[in-house]
């Protein structure tokens, strides 16, 4: 069969001299400068992607507005993935004003630095709460960037909100490097329960393991475990760029993941690594793009 052209789900472009990027050390002195989607742009060409969402990076609603213009103005961008402040009171208006700006259409959903909040129950507070159901109400995803300290409040999350669209971002970070695997999955398994509105983007792996690793099979265990809990249909691609620039590159996060399903039968790996993103997001994705003949 052709390449079956993908849609990353999860990349970013930043400035971290106008944003909040202290958690960058030392390490991560290769991706400490302007990232922008100019530097992208060659590397979906080569790895055969379409499309992409671009995905907030600091608690910035300036930076969701930025974000929106961009979208309207790069082809490949299909949607965007911004920040509000959850707790706001008047969250509401906040939305509705994003959405309604002439590039709100862009808008597919809200994420929030949850791992880095020092609550690992911040999920299940009243206000954040009351913000979620603005979130569901509008029809807009609520990504899920945490590790797995706060997985229990995030399937809480789950229960508690049958109608939001969640996506667990980079399979909830588990410690790779150090051999997390078994307390991960087992605290992941109950998401099973949640499939008909939950997604987990198989996005950011080469970086939870050691970064001068190159061992895709290890990688693989934790792709099988998700397929197992998620189901084929609940997962998609996300490069985690430029993050992954630490780890390989771009290219491989995706060649790491074909080769992970290519045992799936077609259907699935075009859910996988397109389908998925589209339905989650609610993407307008042209069918025309759906497969890759490039180098």
């Amino acid at each position: 069969m052709d390449m079956i052209s993908a849609i990353d789900a999860h990349h970013h472009v930043w400035d971290p001299a106008t944003g909040d990027y202290s958690w960058m050390t030392e390490a991560h002195a290769p991706i400490d400068r302007v990232f922008t989607t100019d530097d992208l742009a060659p590397e979906l060409v080569q790895a055969g992607v379409s499309h992409s969402v671009l995905v907030q990076t600091w608690s910035s609603l300036d930076e969701t507005r930025d974000f929106l213009a961009i979208a309207a103005s790069v082809p490949f961008i299909a949607g965007v993935v911004g920040w509000v402040d959850l707790a706001r009171p008047d969250i509401g208006e906040i939305l509705d004003a994003l959405l309604e700006r002439r590039d709100g259409g862009w808008l597919k959903g809200i994420r929030h630095q949850v791992h880095d909040e020092p609550d690992p129950d911040w999920l299940r507070r009243d206000d954040v709460c009351r913000g979620l159901a603005e979130v569901a109400r509008r029809g807009l995803v609520f990504d899920l960037l945490i590790r797995p300290r706060e997985i229990p409040a995030a399937l809480s999350v789950a229960a508690a909100f049958p109608d939001l669209r969640l996506v667990v971002d980079h399979i909830a970070k588990p410690e790779i490097a150090r051999g997390g695997f078994a307390p991960w999955a087992e605290a992941m398994a109950p998401f099973a329960d949640h499939r008909a509105h939950v997604w987990c983007k198989l996005s950011g792996l080469v970086t939870e393991d050691d970064w001068t690793s190159r061992d895709d099979a290890r990688l693989a265990s934790y792709v099988g475990e998700v397929m197992s809990v998620f189901g084929s249909d609940r997962v998609m691609y996300g490069s985690d760029w430029p993050v992954c620039l630490l780890a390989g590159g771009y290219g491989r996060t995706l060649s790491m993941l074909r080769a992970a399903i290519a045992d799936q039968p077609e259907e699935a790996q075009r859910a996988i690594l397109r389908q998925n993103a589209i339905d989650a997001y609610r993407l307008q994705v042209s069918v025309q793009s759906a497969s890759y003949s490039g180098t």
